[in-house]
């Protein structure tokens, strides 16, 4: 059931747009206002699909309250209705965010052609918000333990900036969660998010995935192709296990950081490049770079800010809270229902040696999910979690 506003001072347009669109769909919510006053009065009320406004009212003009709806309710979709001498600032009017605007006398295919356009727009911008709110979820960071909450203060302030980051760890402790909280809370989060798990590239093919190649460069290269860098332009680029990587890979990714220009396999091509680089690694780099394996400017590089994220042995008190999130997401995945772990059995896996940190955790809980009874006891985790 969509809800429509028409704020219009002119009682007999408001009427003819008011039967057009009952005519439309007989299940149209539909309120009316007599100026802009009162008009912006029911949008900070109400929650409308579609908003028909007039320019030219007394006590506010359609402009002022397109400006202060986009403040207040920014999702709200505007038509503006103009008079013949208006189409100008009906225009002007798209630029602050209207959808689109028709003119008085209002033609009916014209009109109805624009409201069936405006609120499919806003279907689609709540689909978007939907959308991103579970890929939020999908990386959302669980945990009140002290550590925790100071990685997550940290990244709120480094966040909003373009500072280089460096996230430290051992393998499934969420380095991975830490660097897409980064990009979804900074400037860049409707930009892409690239990821390169530069250990999982062999060192021969490390520079044409980071930097990309031209035809012939190789065998095999039979067409141009964009790399990484090129691929994260105005946002973010992960580089996953940058301990891994090779020092000859390491010497170009230097000169990207400090000239933000890269040059693809095979070319002499500068190719000018906006991206913010979070690197992770499971490696103590201070030791690779003693044993010369890690250029020690390359990491002075990627070391604006450091991030430590820690072990699930170091924040044990956390385990509680992440049982229940996996247990709720695996039973969803699984189209299964949620079981309830007993005190006894939390307090056994809190008492884990969990060498796998989180990962090793949600396959445990998914395991004791599968097979383990209507509620899960400590004889359950005996029998299904042990090592």
């Amino acid at each position: 059931m969509k809800k429509i506003l028409i704020i219009e001072d002119e009682v007999a347009i408001r009427r003819v747009l008011k039967r057009i669109l009952e005519q439309m769909d007989k299940t149209y919510v539909i309120d009316e206002a007599g100026d802009g006053a009162e008009g912006l009065d029911k949008i900070k009320q109400n929650d409308y699909d579609l908003v028909l406004c007039d320019i030219k009212m007394p006590k506010k003009d359609g402009i002022e309250v397109l400006e202060a709806s986009k403040k207040i309710k920014p999702e709200t979709t505007f038509v503006m209705i103009s008079g013949h001498g208006d189409v100008d600032t009906a225009v002007g009017s798209m630029r602050l965010g209207a959808f689109d605007y028709i003119s008085k006398p209002p033609d009916l295919n014209r009109l109805m052609t624009s409201v069936k356009n405006a609120l499919e727009h806003k279907e689609l911008v709540v689909e978007n918000k939907q959308l991103k709110k579970r890929v939020s979820k999908k990386y959302e960071m669980i945990g009140n333990s002290e550590k925790m909450q100071q990685i997550k203060a940290v990244i709120d302030k480094v966040a909003p900036t373009d500072a280089r980051v460096l996230i430290t760890g051992s393998n499934g402790s969420g380095k991975e969660l830490v660097a897409h909280w980064i990009h979804q809370k900074s400037k860049r989060s409707k930009g892409p998010m690239v990821e390169v798990n530069c250990a999982a590239i062999p060192s021969e093919l490390i520079e044409s995935v980071l930097f990309g190649h031209v035809k012939g460069s190789f065998t095999g290269a039979y067409k141009d192709k964009k790399g990484k860098f090129e691929q994260a332009n105005g946002g973010t680029l992960f580089l996953d296990e940058v301990g891994d990587m090779s020092l000859s890979a390491q010497a170009k990714v230097l000169r990207a950081l400090q000239e933000s220009r890269i040059n693809r396999v095979g070319s002499d091509k500068d190719i000018k490049v906006d991206v913010r680089v979070i690197a992770a690694t499971n490696k103590n780099l201070k030791k690779e770079i003693a044993e010369g394996r890690f250029r020690e400017d390359l990491y002075h590089r990627l070391a604006v800010i450091l991030i430590e994220v820690p072990s699930l042995n170091e924040r044990r008190e956390d385990i509680p809270l992440l049982i229940e999130h996996f247990t709720k997401k695996i039973a969803t995945e699984q189209n299964m229902p949620v079981k309830k772990f007993t005190d006894k059995a939390i307090k056994m896996l809190q008492d884990y040696d969990w060498t796998g940190n989180i990962r090793e955790l949600r396959n445990v809980v998914e395991r004791l999910i599968i097979l383990g009874g209507e509620e899960i006891t400590d004889k359950d985790v005996k029998m299904f979690a042990s090592k």
